[in-house]
């Protein structure tokens, strides 16, 4: 009776063996688009031949023959991998921007030949969050501290952007107290990440505040994040907030550009300061900057706002003299004025002398 029932045993592992998916390894074949051609020609030529073969499978996936899981499983069994050729794979994928980067990347963590590490888990938390996927995300941190993987301030960063650019404040700011109690000191691009949370969520003054709390220990953000919170002052025509960020940029030993100089410029002129628009101008000629036709377009639409004619054309005349030509946003706000002042002949001067410049300069 136990022999019968160890038979019946063995020959359902057996059935179950047999039922259970299995992928066979078929090299690709010549049968194949001339897109999948092209993307396997252009493969790199000192890539091994066991990342070599798996790209190919890869560029030419079917769900319908089969799954990834399987193709891997099968690549995993037949080639043993090491590191270095899923790193090598996964960087041909991203090259490519192949869509089933991220899923590959997933279930390598999984594979003990891949030597997964924090960095490996904060790279696909990023990619995950670059398309808004806060789950997927979410689920990989927790995968990464089941295996007993230390939460460390680089993907508690990475955590702060995604939960910014999903517009949850609530959350990036939960995360940042969570680092804050790592006990490490904060770095700029973990500050960074927080203003810019704050920025987008248009609270300006918090922003601002933690710029000044970087600078009373010598941390000063990126470039792009000092741009950011000065164009949201910019928008809302906060002259004195943009004056400040303008002002921290220096301070942070940043050279300010032709574009930060104009939303500087575009500060004052939404606050309908016009003084400080020719101020803010002046000092950017001064620094020996080509105005760009942004810069000349709100200087001319201050001009505009207080009927200062004359002024406008002696600027022009300025700018022509140093070689600078009016472009197509300078030239559209003359032809709205000239047109609100009722001067017809000046407006057809203006667009035939722009279309010639136009013309001359392609």
């Amino acid at each position: 009776m136990l022999v019968s029932m160890n038979m019946e045993k063995t020959e359902k592992v057996e059935i179950e063996e047999e039922k259970k998916p299995r992928f066979t390894w078929v090299e690709v074949g010549p049968n194949i688009t001339e897109t999948q051609k092209l993307a396997i020609s252009q493969l790199p030529y000192k890539m091994t031949k066991r990342c070599k073969a798996l790209m190919r499978q890869i560029i030419c996936f079917s769900p319908e023959k089969t799954s990834l899981p399987l193709l891997l499983a099968a690549w995993v069994r037949i080639m043993k991998p090491r590191r270095a050729d899923w790193l090598s794979v996964l960087k041909e994928l991203e090259r490519l921007d192949h869509p089933m980067l991220l899923e590959v990347a997933e279930l390598a963590l999984l594979e003990e030949s891949f030597e997964a590490n924090v960095r490996d888990y904060t790279k696909l938390i990023n990619g995950y969050g670059k398309q808004n996927r806060l789950q997927d995300a979410e689920n990989t941190l927790l995968a990464m501290k089941t295996r007993g993987l230390p939460c460390d301030q680089v993907i508690l960063t990475a955590l702060i952007h995604m939960y910014s650019k999903a517009g949850n404040l609530k959350l990036a700011e939960d995360t940042y107290e969570e680092m804050k109690l790592l006990g490490v000191p904060l770095d700029n691009r973990s500050y960074g990440a927080m203003v810019m949370a704050y920025v987008r969520a248009g609270m300006l003054d918090q922003g601002e505040f933690l710029l000044r709390e970087m600078a009373t220990q010598d941390i000063y953000a990126r470039r792009e994040v000092y741009k950011a919170l000065l164009r949201a002052y910019s928008m809302i025509g906060d002259s004195e907030g943009a004056q400040s960020v303008f002002d921290a940029i220096q301070f942070a030993g940043i050279i300010p550009d032709v574009k930060l100089f104009g939303l500087l410029i575009n500060a004052y002129l939404v606050a309908g300061e016009s003084q400080k628009v020719y101020l803010a101008f002046e000092s950017l000629r001064r620094a020996g900057f080509e105005p760009s036709d942004k810069c000349v377009s709100l200087i001319l639409t201050a001009y505009e706002m207080e009927n200062k004619l004359n002024k406008a054309l002696d600027l022009l005349m300025e700018l022509e003299r140093d070689g600078i030509v009016v472009g197509k946003e300078a030239s559209e706000v003359l032809v709205r004025w000239f047109r609100k002042l009722g001067v017809v002949e000046e407006v057809e001067l203006v667009l035939r002398e722009y279309a010639s410049k136009q013309v001359n300069s392609t």
